[in-house]
């Protein structure tokens, strides 16, 4: 307005030289920066945090899945290997077992006094020698001498002759019923084989053995080398099924199973070897144990998930399989089941010896070959079940679900995976449309932009050039108000303004030294008295101060309805009253106007609860303005604003002198409550941290501020009290 006033004299400038504007943006330009700044950083923002959600939620659906894959199999290992274990318990306890177990240690005693004749010792020297010294020796990649393993008992020379060497495939070995050697051993054989065959095939066990209490295997259904050998002093003593048997009849509780992890074994070919162990008893007393070779197909189907790896969520390169404690793979690897010559590159590129690679892909499987290290492994057992985008062992990338496996016995981890390039094709697509739709949003606001802004400018051009008749002395400028928009109320006021410029500036000045006597009547003893003293620049800063600015809201229009004296009574009752609060509340009025009331706590006395103490002294004056409307019939409200900051208060002017407080906290104290259409108490973020958790409030916003933006809250109301009637 004091533009206004200045317009409306004649330029200072006329008749003196006038000096060169600095160059600047026209009203054009700024505007339509102004549009393209806020619409394209709008939009990239809004994109940026809808990338970062979206692709978080998207990698946590990826790892959820995998978690839920992982869950499954690891669900379905223990339920197998609960069957097994019940397989081995049931089959030790079964009575068939039990006289099998008698029969096949009397036979294989008696072959002790058996020798064999020298044709057939023989036959059993040269398998030893060249058949199975060359198959031992391809599946390991390592000489082998064959004569280390060859039996010397007479009873384990015996069986091996008659049902070990004259079969070229543990097939034909399996479904050979009787020798026709008329041996005791072979009658017993006769008699129970076909029971443990059944047992093997249909649970897809690898071998089924009998161990007397002696160590000797009297019975295996393959008929491996391991036929009649004593796992105490043979060449098998060192092996995972004589850790297996001494543990189980040490302990000699019948009924309980123990689990012997995989580990290389000889007799298998090369092929590692794991086992499930459980006593058999007879009468009270051990008279041997039954021994299963723990099933790998069984295992690999059920970490392959029978090979349909996308119908059960893993796509094109996602898997399952298990890792030991020797950070082994105890299951097949997925690479190598789908291309084994992609695999056998990519694991010896990502660090495995070529010749486990090669060993795996002529076996035909991973098992004690494939190493799997890193932190998941470590992680997984070290107890934690968890994800994590780390390298998998072929070294890709991966999305990565671990933990430990959980059957007893067995120290091993799960892992489940997916690379992060087909598991993240989500968050791929997300992006690419992303960025396309932001694009295409930043072009189309664009283009409205150039629009609008030269919609926007023509009336201010119209009113540029009336301003500059005004400057120029010329008065009674009028303006084409054009539509009923906000440009054309501001054409209008402008018109207004230009028909009664001086008038409004007399009531401008009026008003303002109106303002400053009434200033003048609000100053603290404490001011005043250092005023009285001569000083001349009195000023006070305090760093923590609480600023309550309120306003009451219908006062004017009750002043309406009353006489002059009338609405200032009231009004002076209203401000007296809330004297009283403040002075209860240990808060410092600064000014008030005629519905405005300023007010500081920690102003004159530092209070460490400023903060707490404002706000219950905004609460008790909405009660007291709940209060007046009742018993006077009247509407009135509070609108307040409360900020807590470092402020300064003091003097300002010499020929007249007024009490002021000013700073941050003032001005957005002020804003807070300004900026509100609807009574109520609103509070700054600052204000709200310093309050009991006792005092409820609600989200109402934000302001901006030079430091940054301040969130403000509403603090919610004392119960409504019911307006009277008139």
């Amino acid at each position: 307005m004091s533009e206004s006033i200045a317009a409306a004299s004649p330029p200072a400038w006329v008749g003196k030289p006038r000096s060169r504007r600095r160059a600047g943006l026209s009203v054009y330009s700024i505007l339509l920066i102004m549009l393209l700044s806020v619409s394209v950083l709008s939009s990239i923002v809004v994109g940026v945090i809808g990338y970062l959600n979206g692709t978080q939620a998207l990698r946590a659906i990826a790892f959820d899945r995998l978690v839920e894959i992982r869950e499954n199999r690891s669900r379905e290992v223990a339920q197998m290997f609960a069957t097994i274990e019940n397989a081995v318990r049931l089959g030790a306890m079964n009575e068939t077992s039990r006289q099998a177990a008698v029969a096949f240690t009397e036979g294989f005693a008696a072959l002790e006094d058996q020798p064999l004749d020298a044709a057939a010792s023989a036959r059993l020297d040269a398998y030893y020698r060249d058949s199975f010294a060359t198959r031992l020796s391809q599946a390991t990649g390592e000489t082998v001498d064959g004569s280390t393993f060859e039996p010397r008992d007479a009873a384990a020379r015996y069986l091996q002759a008659h049902y070990v060497v004259p079969y070229a495939t543990w097939e034909e070995a399996i479904r050979t019923d009787d020798a026709g050697d008329g041996s005791a051993w072979t009658a017993a054989h006769a008699k129970y084989h076909d029971f443990f065959r059944a047992m093997t095939e249909l649970q897809d066990f690898e071998d089924v053995l009998m161990i007397d209490t002696s160590g000797d295997v009297v019975y295996t259904a393959y008929k491996g080398i391991d036929l009649g050998t004593n796992l105490l002093d043979g060449p098998y003593r060192l092996s995972n099924l004589a850790d297996g048997y001494r543990e189980a009849m040490s302990r000699n509780i019948v009924g309980e199973v123990v689990l012997e992890d995989f580990a290389a074994y000889s007799p298998s070919l090369g092929t590692p070897a794991g086992w499930a162990v459980t006593p058999i008893e007879a009468d009270g007393r051990i008279i041997g144990a039954l021994a299963i070779e723990l099933p790998i197909d069984r295992i690999n189907e059920v970490m392959t998930v029978g090979g349909e790896w996308e119908l059960n969520g893993l796509g094109e390169t996602g898997e399952t399989y298990l890792v030991g404690q020797d950070e082994t793979m105890r299951s097949i690897s997925r690479e190598l089941s789908d291309d084994p010559a992609t695999y056998e590159a990519s694991a010896v590129a990502a660090g495995l010896s070529p010749a486990a690679a090669a060993l795996s892909v002529r076996n035909g499987d991973t098992l004690l070959l494939q190493t799997v290290s890193g932190e998941p492994v470590a992680r997984a057992f070290a107890g934690e079940s968890s994800t994590q985008l780390s390298r998998d062992y072929l070294g890709r990338e991966s999305l990565t679900a671990f933990a430990p496996l959980g059957v007893d016995g067995l120290n091993w981890a799960i892992i489940a995976q997916e690379t992060s390039a087909e598991a993240l094709i989500p968050v791929e697509d997300f992006t690419r449309n992303l960025i396309l739709s932001t694009a295409g949003m930043i072009i189309f606001v664009c283009l409205l932009s150039l629009v609008l802004a030269q919609i926007f400018v023509r009336p201010l051009r119209r009113l540029k050039t009336a301003a500059r008749r005004i400057a120029a002395g010329e008065e009674g400028v009028q303006v084409d108000a054009g539509s009923s928009d906000e440009l054309a109320d501001v054409a209008t006021a402008f018109n207004d303004m230009s028909r009664s410029l001086e008038v409004k500036s007399h009531l401008i000045e009026e008003h303002e030294r109106a303002n400053e006597q009434l200033i003048l009547s609000f100053m603290p003893e404490g001011i005043a008295d250092r005023y009285k003293h001569g000083d001349e620049a009195i000023t006070q800063d305090s760093d923590d101060v609480t600023v309550v600015f309120a306003d009451i809201v219908g006062f004017e229009e009750l002043a309406l309805t009353l006489s002059s004296e009338e609405a200032v009574a009231k009004l002076n009752d209203l401000i007296r009253t809330f004297d009283e609060a403040a002075e209860k509340h240990g808060v410092e009025r600064v000014r008030t106007t005629r519905q405005s009331y300023l007010a500081s706590c920690g102003l004159g006395t530092p209070r460490v609860d400023n903060a707490r103490r404002a706000v219950e002294f905004a609460l008790e004056l909405d009660t007291i303005l709940q209060r007046y409307s009742a018993q006077q019939g009247v509407e009135l409200g509070l609108r307040a604003g409360l900020d807590s900051g470092k402020v300064t208060s003091g003097l300002i002017g010499r020929a007249r002198v007024v009490y002021d407080m000013w700073g941050d906290a003032v001005n957005l104290a002020f804003r807070v409550q300004g900026d509100s259409a609807e009574p109520g108490i609103y509070v700054t973020q600052r204000v709200a941290d310093r309050i009991p958790d006792t005092v409820p409030i609600t989200p109402a916003g934000e302001v901006s501020t030079q430091n940054g933006t301040q969130r403000v809250w509403r603090v919610a109301a004392p119960v409504q009290i019911p307006v009277a009637e008139a």
